[in-house]
């Protein structure tokens, strides 16, 4: 064997035990970036603090009048524009990021009102329901609080858009 050929097949070799070791530490990373075991122990904390959290629709109408309230929709954003519950701001769930949720909610300790498609009774278009584990709402609690805004609280029941209560509105012209 030539000498080039041991140096190729030497560079070859170093290369692809390069290849495999920034694999590997890829590999490693993605997963440090995903905490399953942390999820699962963060939403078992809270389960008992989410439901005390619930509010009927009275109640939430009387916070979302209050000074240092945020009404959040984290629905799509062209569910939020076909329609939602007046006063609310938009940011997609999908969206989430300490950055993200820094620019629409003033400070950790803001009251933050959340609802989804699962609080009305409709089932039409914007607020198509979910099955019903999987509803919008708990994702966003979840996140909310693991972003560290614990002063979440939740509409719970079901309602028409059609009720005065809900104070339904759209961005966009259905015609």
């Amino acid at each position: 064997m030539s000498s080039s050929s041991v140096k190729r097949n030497a560079i070859l070799s170093l290369l692809t035990l390069a290849t495999f070791i920034c694999c590997g530490l890829m590999a490693n990373a993605q997963e440090d970036q995903v905490d399953y075991d942390g999820f699962l122990s963060l939403t078992g904390e809270i389960a008992e603090y989410r439901e005390s959290r619930l509010v009927d629709l009275d109640t939430f109408n009387a916070m979302k009048g209050e000074a240092g309230t945020i009404l959040l929709d984290t629905r799509s954003k062209s569910a939020y524009m076909m329609g939602h519950i007046d006063g609310a701001v938009h940011l997609n769930f999908s969206d989430f990021t300490d950055e993200k949720l820094a620019e629409i909610i003033p400070s950790r300790d803001t009251r933050i009102l959340i609802y989804c498609n699962n609080n009305f009774t409709d089932n039409i278009a914007p607020v198509m329901l979910k099955r019903v584990e999987l509803a919008l709402n708990v994702p966003t609690f979840i996140n909310l609080y693991g972003y560290g805004y614990e002063n979440i609280y939740e509409l719970d029941g079901a309602y028409s858009l059609e009720n005065p209560g809900i104070a339904w509105v759209s961005e966009i012209d259905p015609l």
